[in-house]
């Protein structure tokens, strides 16, 4: 991917396989977002090869593999009007929008909206504005719209970077509880190892566009790699079900 003549990222081999569940990791601007906007189909690399669910982008219709993929960006939530509820929210997205108000009635179902809000942790919720929600609810009512209609890729973007503890503990349980769920693929872009739920099989290390190394969760997300990764003396270690990285302590 080069953008003004500036190259983002190069030299990208990487394939997600069903049933996989990676977590992408890197320093700031190393071009995670960059990579999963182009599996989202948002975004087209400059050159190379890109397949999606078996599709080849470029040689087939975009529209139709999105209503497959369930995809979560921080950047989405500023497109949601804000007098929306969370039903509406999740209701248009069934039909592929934004918005409701020119959402065929027919092509909604209440109780896949409802299943969808369950499955992100949200029934039950009070009809009321979107910005009226906290973060952590905004987070996981845009877990429902990304998730209500069955996608068979799930693909987080940051989505930890503005919660708080409680907000983020919450959110990783949900991931959790997904990971051992149905869903074929389910692709997360982290900043902090100590989020990456339980369940989680591969990881990606990106650093400056390119790939520093790829694979099985607990041989990648070590200290060695993550210390390359990351430019810095990195220790990782494992409690219970979580990973921790921290830096080696002072002799």
């Amino acid at each position: 991917m080069r953008r003004d003549g500036r190259t983002i990222l190069s030299e990208v081999s990487w394939t997600v396989r069903d049933g996989e569940r990676w977590v992408v990791l890197g320093p700031n601007g190393a071009g995670k977002t960059t990579l999963v906007r182009i599996l989202s189909t948002y975004l087209v690399a400059s050159s190379g090869t890109v397949e999606v669910l078996g599709r080849r982008i470029g040689r087939t219709d975009v529209q139709e593999l999105r209503s497959r993929i369930g995809y979560l960006s921080p950047a989405l939530a500023h497109e949601i009007p804000e007098q929306l509820t969370p039903r509406q929210i999740v209701d248009a997205a069934q039909a592929g929008a934004l918005f409701p108000w020119y959402v065929d009635p027919t092509r909604i179902s209440r109780d896949r909206s409802d299943a969808a809000l369950a499955q992100a942790g949200m029934d039950g919720i009070p009809r009321r504005p979107f910005a009226t929600f906290s973060s952590g609810e905004q987070l996981r009512i845009q877990l429902a719209r990304a998730l209500v209609t069955d996608p068979r890729a799930l693909l987080l973007d940051e989505p930890m970077g503005s919660l708080d503890i409680g907000g983020r503990e919450t959110l990783v349980t949900t991931l959790a509880r997904l990971s051992a769920g149905p869903i074929g693929a389910i692709v997360l872009v982290l900043h902090r190892v100590e989020d990456i739920p339980p369940g989680f099989t591969h990881a990606l290390l990106i650093r400056e566009g390119r790939l520093v190394q790829q694979g099985r969760l607990d041989e990648v997300v070590a200290d060695e790699p993550m210390s390359a990764c990351f430019g810095s003396p990195l220790h990782v270690q494992r409690i219970g079900e979580r990973l921790v990285a921290s830096a080696p302590a002072a002799m």
